[in-house]
This record gives structure tokens, sequence and C-alpha cells, in this order.
């Protein structure tokens, strides 16, 4: 019986030498989760180079001179101004804020392309009563300058679509103008004009709507669509005439009201992006 006790007390013993022996060992159990949260990082954005080339379709009003005023010209008919198409190119640099705005500037060039005219009218000169019709042809040619800003709208399967508008200056070139009309005054007169090539400067302005792909983190290309706004184009004076020449003085055409319907192919190329800052250390809550 004494044995007995002799060794549940040596038992009990280990025991609480084990338990004491335990506490002053560090625990291996992982500690309590702890909550964290990371400051946003900024989203920087980049300077970036542009390319575009594009297909044009141009419209205008009509083409005018100042005869239309001064030989009291009645009821006149422009039976049509239409321009042919053409092609353009341009270079800009641009910066983007963020995943949202961006702006560039942009010089182009749009090619010659050719404009024609009719139109009919009646007037009066010389005491008596006109009726004349004419037929223009010229070439059109534009230098655009323009500063643009756009809105990304956000980004799904790496393609972004955008809209956009942009405001500036378009030089417009007037070249080969001919004008060849019909007469009636106390008979048929056929008569051919050739005049100066002209340029006029005018205020510009562009809506865009597109879609963008992101091919990878430096180069975007982009499929566009462009309203241009061109303003006005004039010739110079004339400068040789056949029926009757000077009978009439010298005076400009001007071809009103240029538009042009834009379909434009373009690349982006990010060359200089700021360097964001490093991600901020985990902060605990609490």
């Amino acid at each position: 019986m004494r044995s007995v006790r002799i060794v549940v007390a040596a038992g009990a013993a280990s025991l609480l030498s084990s338990a004491a022996l335990a506490a002053d060992m560090p625990s291996i159990m992982p500690p309590p989760p702890q909550q964290y949260y990371q400051a946003p990082v900024e989203d920087f954005g980049g300077w970036y180079l542009r390319g575009d080339i594009g297909m044009t379709t141009q419209q205008a009003s009509r083409i005018s001179n100042p005869l239309d005023t001064t030989l009291n010209v009645t009821g006149p008919s422009y039976v049509g101004t239409e321009l042919s198409g053409s092609s353009s190119f341009d270079l800009g640099v641009g910066y983007r804020f963020n995943n949202w705005l961006r702006a560039d500037l942009t010089a182009e060039y749009r090619n010659k392309a050719t404009v024609r005219g009719s139109v009919f009218g009646q007037f009066t000169a010389f005491g008596g009563t006109f009726s004349d019709v004419d037929n223009y042809s010229a070439n059109l040619s534009s230098l655009v300058f323009l500063a643009n800003a756009y809105v990304d709208l956000g980004t799904w399967w790496c393609i972004t679509p955008f809209v956009g508008a942009g405001v500036g200056t378009a030089y417009n070139h007037l070249s080969s103008f001919r004008d060849d009309g019909l007469t009636t005054f106390n008979g048929l007169t056929a008569g051919t004009q050739f005049v100066a090539n002209g340029d006029k400067a005018n205020l510009a302005w562009a809506a865009y709507a597109g879609l963008a792909y992101h091919v990878n983190q430096n180069l975007t290309i982009e499929l566009a669509y462009r309203y241009l706004d061109l303003g006005s184009a004039v010739t110079g004076n004339t400068n040789f005439a056949f029926s009757s020449p000077g009978v009439l003085g010298t005076h400009a055409w001007t071809v009103n009201d240029l538009v042009s319907h834009d379909l434009r192919f373009g690349v982006r190329w990010t060359c200089c992006d700021v360097a964001p800052p490093p991600p901020p250390p985990l902060i605990r809550k609490g």
C-alpha cells in the first residue's frame, strides 16, 4: 500500500514539473489574427507620343464670290458642292494624367482633295439682266493644329472606349481654281477664268469617339471617328480670263463651311512614364 502511494506521488510531482517547464517555453501556436489595411497608391500618369493616319470625307455648303452681291444676284441655286476623299497624317505629344483623363497637342497635314461645285443665278449689270451658270473646280489641302482632351471610360479586356474634343487652327490652301461658265446676255457666251492660289487661317474644332486597345504597358492602338470643322477657304484674285477679260474686275472665291468626317487609326507610345512611389507600409488598425 505504501508503495502505491509512493508511485502516485512521484507521478504527480512529474506532472507539476512538466507544467512549470511548459510555462517557461515560448508558445509554438500562431498569434491571433490582426487587422491591417494598406493605403491606396495614387494613379500616376506619364508622357506619350502619338501618330495617326486617316481617311477624310469633306463637305462644303457652297462656293461664292463678291459678285453675288455686287451684281445683285437673285435666286442663286447651288446645284452641288462636293469634295473628293483624301488622307491625313499627324504627329503629337501628350500626357496621361490618370486612368480617366489625358490630353495632347497634334500637328496634321491633310492631302489634296478635289473641290467641285456648280451654281446658277440671275443678276443685273450694264443695264441688262444676265443668266449665268458656273462650274467650279479646285484643290484643297490643309494644315491643322489642335489641342485635344480625352476622357477614357473604363477598360474591359484591354479595350478602352473614349470620347474627346479639340480646338485649334486650320490653315486651308486652295489651288488650281478654275471657273467655267455660260452667260446669256444678248446671246450665249462661254468663258473660263483661272484664279490665283489662296490661303486662309480659321478657328478649328473637333469631336472624337473611339476605342483604344492596350497591347502592352507602353503601346496602345486606337480606332476613332472624328468630326472636324475647318472653317472656310479662299482663293487669290482672278489672274487670267477668257471671254471679256477684266470687264467684271478681279475677285476671289470662297469655299464656305468646310467640315470633315474622318476615320482614323492611331498609335500611342508611352515613352516617359512617371515612376510611382513604393507602396506604403501595412498599417495595423486599432
